[in-house]
C-alpha cells in the first residue's frame, strides 16, 4: 500500500496560488535591487560533492546535510548553504575576473533539521556576496542593502541587529577552551539560555574572560552596549573590534536609521558555526515574524579553503518568511486576468491566437473551455474577470462585465 504518495517529506511544502504570488514576488524586488547596485546573477547547482561542505572552518555538521552517491559511488549533498558554492565558484572560474566580484543569487538550500518543531529543512534564500575588499566601504554597502532588504517587506517595522564574532573569539582565547566546548558556548549564547551557560561557564572558575561570556547574551542595546562591553573585559583586540564595530553603528544611526540598527555582541548565527564569520555579523528582523528574515556577515578566511585568500562580505534573505508576512497582510494574491477570452464553435484557433496578441499588448488573458458563452460569463463573474472579447471568426466583440457591479 503507497504511504507517501499524497504527502511532501517532512520540514518541505508545496506552494500554490498566492503562496507562490509572494513568493515571486520577495525574489523579484530583491533580486531588481541587487542588479541596480551592480550585482550579477549566479547559479550553482542543486547537488554539490560532500567536499565543497567538509572544509577546515566545519561550518556544516554532517548530520545536517542530505547525502546521497553518485553513479560512481561519490558522495553528494543537496545544497545546504550558497555561500561556500559560490566561494567555490570565485576561487575557480571566477578567480581572474577582478576583484571585487559582485554576485547576487535567488536558489533553495536544505538543511535537515529533525529537532525543530515545525521546521522548513527546504529554504527558499535570495542574497549577496561581496568578495574581494575587506574596507569598511564594503561593509557599510552591504549593510545599507540589507537594511533596504528588510524595507521591500515591511517598510518601517524592522530591525537590523549588527555585532562582531571578534569580541566572542578573543574571550574564547582567553578562556582556552576545546573547540567542543566553544561550540556549546556559542550555542548557549545564541539562543540566550543563561542558566545553562553560566553553569557551563562556572567550571572554568572566576575569570574576567568567563565572567564576561556569561554577560555575552546581555549585551545588546545602543551605544550603552559598547561602554559595558569595554567595562566587562578590555584588551587591544577587543578595544579594536568595539571600535570597528562602533564606527558602523555611528555612521547608521547618525544618517536616519535611529532606532533601527541596534548592536547585540551575542550574536552568532547559529545556522552556522561560529567559525564560519571572522568580522561583522547581521541580523534582520521584521514586526510579527518569529524569526530571523536576514543573516549574514564578513568571512574572510573562508575561500582561502578554496585556494583562493582573499575577504568577503555578505547576507542571504530567508524568501519564505518574508513571503509569509506579505500573505498575512493580504494583497499578494494572483492576479485575476484583464481580460477572459471565449471562441464559438468553428473559431477555437482564432480565440487562442487572440490571446496571444492580447499578451504582446501586456494584457492578462485567459482562454475560456466554456462551451457556452452564458457559461463564459457565468465564470468571468466567479473569477472577477470584468472584460470578456468574444471571438466569431475575424470579429472580436469586446463585453464589459463588472462582476461588482451587477
Amino acid at each position: 500500500m503507497r504511504t507517501y504518495d499524497l504527502i511532501s517529506p517532512e520540514g518541505t511544502c508545496d506552494l500554490v496560488l498566492g503562496d507562490c504570488t509572494s513568493v515571486r514576488y520577495v525574489e523579484e524586488k530583491l533580486r531588481e535591487m541587487f542588479r541596480l547596485h551592480g550585482y550579477t546573477e549566479v547559479m550553482t547547482p542543486e547537488l554539490e560533492f560532500y567536499d565543497v561542505f567538509d572544509r577546515k572552518s566545519r561550518c556544516f555538521p554532517q548530520e545536517t546535510l542530505y547525502k546521497l552517491t553518485d553513479s560512481k559511488g561519490r558522495l553528494l549533498v543537496v545544497r545546504p548553504d550558497s555561500t561556500m558554492p559560490i566561494a567555490r565558484v570565485v576561487a575557480t572560474r571566477l578567480r581572474d575576473s577582478g576583484l571585487p566580484v559582485r554576485l547576487y543569487y535567488s536558489q533553495n538550500v536544505c538543511r535537515c533539521r529533525p529537532g525543530m518543531r515545525g521546521r522548513s529543512d527546504e529554504i527558499r534564500q535570495t542574497g549577496i556576496e561581496l568578495i574581494g575588499s575587506s574596507s569598511k566601504r564594503a561593509d557599510t554597502e552591504v549593510l545599507l542593502l540589507a537594511a533596504g532588504s528588510l524595507e521591500t517587506v515591511e517598510q518601517e517595522n524592522y530591525r537590523l541587529e549588527i555585532g562582531h564574532i571578534g569580541y566572542f573569539r578573543e574571550l574564547m582565547k582567553q578562556l582556552g577552551a576545546d573547540e567542543d566546548t566553544e561550540e556549546e558556548i556559542r550555542g548557549l549564547i545564541e539562543v540566550k539560555n543563561y542558566p545553562a551557560l553560566c553553569d557551563l561557564l562556572d567550571s572554568f572558575g572566576s575569570s574576567e574572560a568567563a565572567r564576561t561570556l556569561k554577560m555575552l547574551p546581555r549585551l545588546f542595546g545602543g551605544t550603552e552596549a559598547f561602554a559595558e562591553a569595554d567595562k566587562l573585559f578590555s584588551n587591544d583586540e577587543t578595544r579594536r573590534v568595539l571600535c570597528e564595530l562602533k564606527n558602523i553603528y555611528d555612521s547608521f544611526t547618525s544618517n536616519g536609521f535611529g532606532e533601527k540598527v541596534t548592536v547585540d555582541l551575542g550574536i552568532m548565527n547559529s545556522v552556522n558555526r561560529s567559525n564560519y564569520y571572522t568580522g561583522l555579523v547581521i541580523k534582520g528582523y521584521i514586526s510579527s515574524v518569529g524569526e530571523p528574515v536576514l543573516s549574514g556577515g564578513r568571512y574572510d578566511r573562508l575561500l582561502s579553503d578554496y585556494g583562493y585568500d582573499v575577504p568577503a562580505i555578505g547576507f542571504a534573505v530567508n524568501v519564505d518568511a518574508a513571503a509569509k508576512l506579505l500573505r498575512r497582510k493580504g494583497g499578494y494574491v494572483p492576479k485575476a486576468p484583464d481580460v477572459l477570452v471565449f471562441g464559438k464553435d468553428g473559431s477555437e484557433l482564432m480565440a487562442a491566437m487572440h490571446c496571444r496578441k492580447l499578451a504582446a499588448e501586456g494584457l492578462i488573458s485567459e482562454n475560456s473551455v466554456a462551451s457556452s458563452g452564458d457559461d463564459a460569463v457565468r465564470y468571468a463573474r466567479e473569477k472577477g474577470i470584468h472584460r470578456i472579447d468574444i471571438v466569431d471568426g475575424n470579429t472580436v466583440t469586446v463585453r464589459e462585465d463588472k462582476a461588482d457591479e451587477q
